[in-house]
C-alpha cells in the first residue's frame, strides 16, 4: 500500500469519502444499540445487587465499567464489522469481479494504495469516535432507565459514575478501538480484494469477512486487555 502512490490529495479526498461512508452512516446503527445495551445494563445490574449493604451507586459504577472497557470499544465492533466489514468486502469483491481492478492495474495504478488504504485510513480515524459517542449514550441512558424502571437516584447514579474512576480506562477503551478498526478493515479488504468466481462469491467473501473480523476482535481483546491492563504498560 506504500509504494507507487497517488497523489496525497487523492488520498485525502478519498479518505474523507470513505470517513463519510464508514463512520458517519454508522452512528445511527450504534446510537440504537449503545442506547439500549446502556438501559438494559442499569437493570440487570440494579436486580443483581440483591443485599440491603449494596448502595444504589453500584449501578452507576457497574454501568460505566461495563460500558468503558467492553460495551462501547469491543461489542461495539462486532456491529462494526457486521456493517462496515461486509461493505468493504462486497464493494471490493464486486469490483474484482467485474473486473473493474483489473482494468486500474492495467493504467499503472496501485490498487491495494488506491482502494485498500482509504478504506484503513477512515475505520482508524472514524471508529474511535463512535466508541466514544457509543460510551456517551449507554452512560447516559443507563441513568434515565435506572431513574424511571428501578427507582435509582440520579444523584446516586451519577456518584457511581465518579466513585474510583481511572481516566485509563478511557485511554484503553481508545487503544483498542485503533487496533479493532484495523484489523476489521484490513481483513475485509482482504477478503474482497483477493475474491475468486463469480457473483455468489461476493456473498461468501462479505460472511467470510464478518466471521474472521469477529474471531480477530475477540482474539485481540484478550491480548490487549492482557497487555494494556498489566501495570507497567498503564501510562
Amino acid at each position: 500500500m506504500f509504494v507507487n502512490r497517488e497523489r496525497v490529495k487523492t488520498y485525502i479526498r478519498q479518505t474523507l469519502e470513505e470517513c463519510v461512508s464508514i463512520g458517519v452512516n454508522s452512528i445511527f446503527l450504534v446510537a440504537i444499540v449503545s442506547i439500549f445495551a446502556g438501559a438494559v445494563a442499569s437493570i440487570q445490574i440494579y436486580h443483581t445487587l440483591t443485599s440491603p449493604l449494596l448502595g444504589d451507586f453500584l449501578v452507576g459504577y457497574g454501568v460505566r465499567e461495563m460500558t468503558i472497557l467492553e460495551t462501547a470499544p469491543t461489542v461495539m465492533a462486532i456491529v462494526f464489522a457486521a456493517r462496515v466489514g461486509s461493505s468493504i468486502a462486497g464493494q471490493l469483491g464486486s469490483m474484482r469481479i467485474s473486473e473493474q481492478i483489473d482494468a486500474l492495474e492495467i493504467l499503472g495504478i496501485n490498487t491495494t494504495s488506491y482502494l485498500v488504504l482509504p478504506k484503513i485510513l477512515a475505520s482508524i480515524l472514524t471508529y474511535p469516535f463512535l466508541v466514544i459517542i457509543s460510551a456517551f449514550l449507554a452512560i447516559y441512558s443507563g441513568l434515565i432507565s435506572s431513574q424511571f424502571a428501578v427507582s435509582v437516584a440520579p444523584a446516586d447514579y451519577i456518584y457511581g459514575l465518579r466513585h474510583a474512576f481511572d481516566p485509563y480506562s478511557v485511554y484503553f477503551a481508545i487503544y483498542k478501538s485503533i487496533v479493532y478498526a484495523f484489523l476489521i478493515s484490513s481483513i475485509s479488504a482482504y477478503r474482497g480484494f483477493y475474491i475468486s468466481g463469480g457473483a455468489v462469491a461476493i456473498g461468501k467473501a462479505s460472511t467470510r469477512a464478518v466471521t474472521d473480523s469477529c474471531i480477530a476482535i475477540l482474539l485481540a481483546d484478550y491480548i490487549l486487555t492482557q497487555l494494556l491492563l498489566h501495570p507497567s504498560f498503564k501510562i
